[in-house]
């Protein structure tokens, strides 16, 4: 619970550094520029408002690793949904605008995450379980937009280290084995999850990991 409103909290801090040039940039996710990932991490505070006031009785059908779903073709931007989004970010026109309902809605999962039983049952996406494994799988996702945010923006701060350590695990365990130990965790993650190909000497070593390579990239949604 505690990583998350810390992965949270940088992620938030570091949108509301960005000047506003920067919104122009492209992100480190595919079609989108960082403005259309601000608008994207808007929803994604709005889904964990929902999702923290939406109890279940049932038992938990997934956990912080299950939740994710996983398939093999990296996004190309033309879902329909990813569209919606583009729109959307183009509508606020400026900014200011965009960090303001970002640090509001923000603020607001924020506190709720932190006022959440991690042993309550919740829904999402036709799925029950506890809200602790909810919002740890949410670390993941945090880091993982960080660094689409910072992927073009050299002077922006990254995720926490202990954001990117745990993110690194839980990928590991999604893929079912571990990164070589070269890896840095931020390299474990952009590889692994497609956000860029591997070099050379990096293909080398994943060839003896047991056929990790052979999967990635492990694309989340």
């Amino acid at each position: 619970m505690d990583l998350f409103s810390r992965s949270w909290d940088a992620l938030r801090a570091a949108v509301a550094g960005l000047p506003d040039a920067a919104f122009a940039q492209p992100s480190g996710c595919a079609g989108w520029l960082v403005r259309d990932l601000v608008c994207h991490l808007v929803i994604d505070a709005q889904d964990v408002l929902i999702t923290l006031v939406t109890p279940a009785a049932a038992e938990p059908t997934r956990d912080a690793v299950t939740y994710w779903q996983v398939s093999g073709t990296p996004p190309t931007g033309d879902d329909p949904l990813d569209a919606l989004t583009v729109r959307l970010a183009a509508a606020y026109g400026e900014p200011g605008l965009l960090k303001f309902h970002l640090d509001d809605v923000g603020s607001a999962a924020g506190r709720a995450a932190g006022l959440a039983d991690p042993g309550l049952r919740v829904r999402t996406r036709g799925q029950v379980l506890t809200a602790g494994d909810y919002l740890c799988a949410y670390v993941l996702e945090w880091t993982l937009h960080h660094l689409d945010l910072v992927a073009h923006l050299p002077h922006a701060a990254g995720p926490p280290a202990q954001g990117l350590a745990r993110s690194r695990r839980m990928l590991e365990q999604i893929a079912g084995a571990a990164f070589p130990a070269s890896f840095s965790d931020e390299a474990a993650l952009l590889v692994g999850t497609g956000r860029r190909p591997p070099t050379d000497a990096e293909k080398d070593e994943l060839d003896g990991t047991g056929g990790l390579g052979e999967r990635l990239p492990l694309v989340l949604g």
